[in-house]
C-alpha cells in the first residue's frame, strides 16, 4: 500500500462547528501542537474570508515550525470574471503559503442551482484557477466538493471536474463528501472506479452525517487514496469530520501504514484533550482510544479477564495512545474488580475481603451511591472497612440555616446561608460557623475553617464541580439523591459521592469523602 499523507482541516473546516470559536492566538497554538505532533498539511483557513484568517496568515509564517506545511483555502474564481482579477484568488496569493488548497464544484445540481452558470464555466473556473495559481509558484490541492452525489447524479461530468482540475496542475485531486451521506461501500466502489481515470493523486474528504466519516475514509485508502483530510476530535461543520485522533491509530496501528511519528502515538490522548481545551468543548469519555472511558472496564467477566490477559478485553494497549485501562468498581462487578481496586491501592487482599466489600458496594449503590466516577470515595470505603481504621476527623454535628434577607430599598432580597459545625479531631472538638452563597457552599466553608487549625495544607483544595441527580424519579420532592463532587489541590483531581433523601446530608458525606481522601493521600492524618 502506497503512503498516506494527513491534512488537518481543524483551524478551518473544524472550526465551522456551531459553538466553536478560534481567536488567532488559538489556531496559532494549535498549529504548534500539529506541528509538534507530525501532521504534515495544516490548513489554517480562508485568507478572503475575514480579517481574522487574514491575521492568521500573516503570522504564522513566522512562526517556528519542525516540519509541517501550511494551507491557504479557497474557492475557484467566480463565474464570468478573469482569474487574475478574482479577490479570493489574489487574497491566497497574499497569504503567502507554498500550497494552496481549492474547492470546487462537481456536482451538477450546485454548478446549475448554486452557482447559477454552466457546467462548461464551472470546467473553465477550475481550470483557470488552478493553472494560474500553478503559474505564480503554488502548489495546488483541489478539493472536488460535492463529489460522491455529483457522481451519483452525473458520473460522466464529476469526472471531468476532477480530471480538468489534475489537467491544469493539480497535484491531489480530493473527493469529497461533502453532505457525508455516502456509506463506506459505497465511497471504496467510486474512488476504485474514479482512481485509474484522473491523472492525479487523490485524497479523501468526509463528513459524519451518517457516523460513517471514518470508516469511509479507511475505505477510501483501501481503495488507493494517499491523502486524508479529517480534524482533531471530528470537528465540523453539523456533525463533524473524519476524526484524525481515530483516523491515525486505525491508519497506524492497524492498517500497518504510518502517518506519524512513532514516538507521537504516545502523546495522541494528550493532544486530543489539549485541543479540547482550547476550543472549550468537553472531550466525550467515550471517544475511542483517548476518552475516558475508552479502556474502562466495569462487568465483573470482563475485568477479570483483563487483569490476567490485557488483550482479553482490550484492542490495543491503552498506553500505545497515550491512555490508560480503568477497573471501576459498581453492582455489576465481580471480585476481580475489586481485588484490583485494593491491588491499585496497596491494601492486602483475599478473596473474602473482595466478597465482603462487593455486598457492601451492592447495598450502597441500592441506597444510590455509585462508585464508578468516585474511585476516592471507594478507597475510603476500602480503608474504613478494615479493623482499626481510624477517620482523621469526625463530624459530631452540624446546623444549616437559609435565612430570606429583604432590604428595604428593594421589592426582592438576598439569601443567607450560615453553617455551624462540630468536628473531633483526636479527642479536641472545634466549634466554628460560616456563611456561603448556598447551604452546601456554607457547609463547606465551616468544615474548611475547623480543619485548617488541625491540616492548614487543606487550604490548596477546592471544589471544581459538583452534580447532583436524582436517584428515584417519581417521589416528587421525597426522593433520594446523589451528589457527586470534584475536587483539586492544582496538581491532581479526584471525585466522590453521597447518597440520602436529604440534599445537604449527602452533600457532606461526599465533602467529607474529599477531604478526607485527601488527608489520608497526604499522610497528614494524627495519630494518638
Amino acid at each position: 500500500m502506497e503512503k498516506v499523507i494527513l491534512y488537518d482541516t481543524t483551524l478551518r473546516d473544524g472550526a465551522q462547528q456551531e459553538g466553536i470559536a478560534l481567536s488567532v492566538e488559538d489556531k496559532l497554538r494549535i498549529t504548534q501542537q500539529l506541528d509538534a505532533f507530525g501532521i504534515p498539511y495544516i490548513e489554517g483557513g480562508w485568507p478572503g474570508s475575514n480579517p481574522k484568517d487574514a491575521e492568521y496568515f500573516a503570522r504564522v509564517r513566522h512562526l517556528p515550525l519542525r516540519q509541517a506545511t501550511i494551507t491557504a483555502f479557497g474557492s475557484t474564481r467566480k463565474a464570468h470574471t478573469p482569474v487574475e482579477q478574482d479577490p479570493n484568488i489574489q487574497a491566497l496569493l497574499q497569504a503567502g503559503t507554498s500550497v494552496v488548497t481549492l474547492v470546487g464544484k462537481t456536482w451538477d445540481l450546485h454548478v446549475t442551482h448554486v452557482l447559477e452558470t454552466s457546467l462548461e464555466e464551472n470546467l473553465a473556473m477550475i481550470r483557470d484557477s488552478i493553472a494560474y495559481l500553478r503559474g505564480k509558484g503554488r502548489r495546488v490541492f483541489f478539493d472536488a466538493e460535492h463529489f460522491f452525489d455529483g457522481w451519483k447524479a452525473n458520473p460522466s461530468y464529476a469526472l471531468r471536474c476532477a480530471q480538468t482540475a489534475a489537467e491544469a496542475g493539480a497535484e491531489y485531486v480530493v473527493l469529497c463528501d461533502t453532505n457525508g451521506g455516502t456509506l463506506p461501500h459505497e465511497v471504496y466502489t467510486i474512488v476504485r472506479e474514479v482512481r485509474p481515470q484522473v491523472p492525479a493523486l487523490l485524497g479523501i474528504h468526509t463528513h459524519n452525517d451518517t457516523e460513517t466519516a471514518v470508516a469511509s475514509a479507511l475505505s477510501a485508502v483501501q481503495a488507493g487514496v494517499v491523502q486524508v483530510q479529517g480534524t482533531i476530535n471530528g470537528y465540523g461543520e453539523r456533525c463533524g469530520n473524519a476524526n484524525l485522533i481515530s483516523l491515525i491509530p486505525a491508519l497506524q496501528l492497524k492498517m500497518g501504514i504510518p502517518v506519524v511519528p512513532e514516538e507521537s502515538l504516545a502523546h495522541l490522548t494528550r493532544l486530543a484533550r489539549w485541543v479540547s481545551e482550547v476550543v472549550n468543548r468537553p472531550l466525550s469519555p467515550f471517544q475511542p482510544y483517548v476518552g475516558d472511558s475508552a479502556f474502562v472496564h466495569k462487568g465483573g467477566l470482563h475485568a477479570s479477564a483483563v487483569v490476567k490477559v490485557e488483550a482479553s478485553y482490550q484492542h490495543i494497549p491503552p498506553e500505545k495512545v497515550g491512555n490508560s485501562k480503568r477497573i471501576i468498581v459498581s453492582e455489576l462487578a465481580g471480585r476481580g474488580n475489586v481485588l484490583y481496586k485494593l491491588h491499585e491501592v496497596g491494601i492486602p487482599a483475599d478473596e473474602a475481603l473482595a466478597r465482603r466489600i462487593l455486598e457492601v458496594v451492592k447495598r450502597k449503590e441500592a441506597q444510590g451511591f455509585q462508585y464508578e466516577e468516585a474511585e476516592a470515595s471507594f478507597e475510603l470505603l476500602v480503608r474504613r472497612s478494615q479493623p482499626g481504621y481510624r477517620p482523621p476527623f469526625d463530624l459530631v454535628d452540624f446546623l444549616v440555616v437559609v435565612e430570606k434577607r429583604r432590604r428595604a430599598t428593594e421589592e426582592g432580597g438576598d439569601l443567607l446561608a450560615e453553617a455551624t459545625v462540630k468536628v473531633r479531631v483526636n479527642g479536641q472538638v472545634l466549634h466554628t460557623a460560616a456563611e456561603g452563597n448556598g447551604p452546601v457552599n456554607a457547609l463547606d466553608n465551616a468544615v474548611r475553617k475547623a480543619l485548617v487549625a488541625f491540616y492548614p495544607q487543606l487550604q490548596r483544595v477546592r471544589l471544581v464541580d459538583y452534580k447532583v441527580r436524582v436517584v428515584d424519579q417519581g417521589s416528587g420532592t421525597g426522593a433520594s439523591v446523589r451528589v457527586l463532587m470534584e475536587s483539586t489541590d492544582g496538581q491532581r483531581t479526584w471525585r466522590t459521592v453521597g447518597a440520602s433523601t436529604n440534599i445537604i446530608e449527602a452533600s457532606w458525606l461526599a465533602l467529607q469523602d474529599s477531604l478526607e481522601w485527601w488527608i489520608l493521600r497526604h499522610g497528614l492524618a494524627h495519630t494518638p
